[in-house]
């Protein structure tokens, strides 16, 4: 069994008005690719396919696949446009006034081995200094997408000298729709847990999650455990999240393959979950990564965080790399071996 701070093992046509915000967009993206390999509904999912949105831009960003891996840049963003005011969760998510413009709340590069062999999950701290493509100044690599997926891809090719070979960009309306449709996800909670910024509200036990709670679960960065008496805040905040959601990922992936394995035609509900809130980059045929995607997630996903430290630049607070980050980076630039997997606590 996995600790509080990870899941348990458990069991459209065009695309509407983009609505984002943070969520382990990562899950999504597995799930959908594992979905469109599914026996019986490839038929639907070419349909499907043909008309998801395709971000512009990236023609002479992305480079073609060369070696024995393919690296997926998986974007998502804290946008609150077109919110719904009758959302359950809208106090915990807000509007345009309270959240403005684009940033990038969640960047995830997934390594795919090309002959499916398994799959590796690396995520990027939204925090991270760097040096923002194309303008020369350093800012919290989040920033980067306020220019464009373009910019952000750029950046991270520049900063780290990883090839991106395809970029994903999902909205979180999409996720909560899709937990909906798997049945939810069962988390494990230690202590009596809360985060009042993002809605989260659960006593201690295992508890199956709807769309909504898992939502305020993957999002929460004030992250807090009732514990002797007092509550008592995750002090790793943003990394903390990126532990949870990782292991949100592995669970949920794991749990809806076998789901999958049951009920192929699970795989339809699934595709109308998530067809409207996916964004791909013009070359990425969904259909055809699909199923060495389906047979990596099914072999292995590797999950890894980037080794950092805080620090402050002009005023805000910031994560700098620490050296031993470069083995894995080795890794994702495809120039390195994999890294061992760290053991879930």
């Amino acid at each position: 069994m996995y600790s509080t701070n990870a899941a348990a093992p458990q069991d459209r046509a065009r695309p509407r008005p983009r609505r984002r915000s943070s969520a382990p967009f990562g899950f999504v993206f597995a799930v959908v690719t594992a979905t469109v390999g599914a026996v019986g509904v490839i038929g639907a999912a070419n349909d499907r396919a043909a008309n998801v949105e395709r971000i512009e831009g990236l023609e002479d960003i992305l480079v073609a696949v060369d070696g024995p891996a393919v690296n997926y840049l998986i974007i998502g963003s804290d946008s609150r446009e077109g919110s719904d005011p009758n959302s359950p969760d809208f106090a915990g998510i807000g509007d345009t006034g309270d959240v403005q413009g684009r940033r990038s709340d969640t960047i995830m590069i997934l390594r795919q081995e090309r002959n499916g062999d398994g799959a590796a999950l690396v995520s990027v701290p939204r925090d991270l200094l760097v040096t923002i493509a194309g303008s020369g100044k350093q800012d919290r690599i989040n920033s980067a997408y306020n220019s464009g997926a373009d910019v952000l891809a750029s950046t991270i090719t520049q900063e780290f000298d990883i090839p991106i070979n395809h970029v994903v960009d999902i909205d979180f309306f999409g996720f909560k729709e899709l937990v909906d449709a798997v049945g939810g996800t069962t988390i494990c909670f230690a202590f009596a847990t809360r985060d009042v910024n993002s809605g989260l509200a659960q006593d201690p036990g295992c508890h199956r999650l709807d769309g909504v709670q898992a939502l305020a679960y993957a999002r929460s960065r004030n992250y807090e455990e009732f514990r002797d008496g007092d509550w008592r805040k995750d002090p790793t905040a943003d990394l903390g999240r990126i532990i949870r959601q990782q292991g949100f990922i592995a669970t949920t992936v794991d749990a809806t393959l076998r789901r999958l394995q049951a009920d192929p035609f699970l795989a339809s509900e699934l595709i109308d979950s998530v067809s409207g809130s996916v964004r791909l980059d013009p070359g990425l045929d969904a259909i055809g990564a699909a199923g060495t995607l389906r047979k990596a997630f099914a072999t292995e996903l590797a999950t890894y965080q980037l080794d950092v430290r805080g620090d402050d630049f002009n005023g805000k607070s910031i994560l700098r790399l620490n050296e031993s980050s470069e083995p894995l980076l080795d890794y994702f630039r495809g120039i390195g071996p994999q890294p061992p997997v760290p053991v879930a606590e």
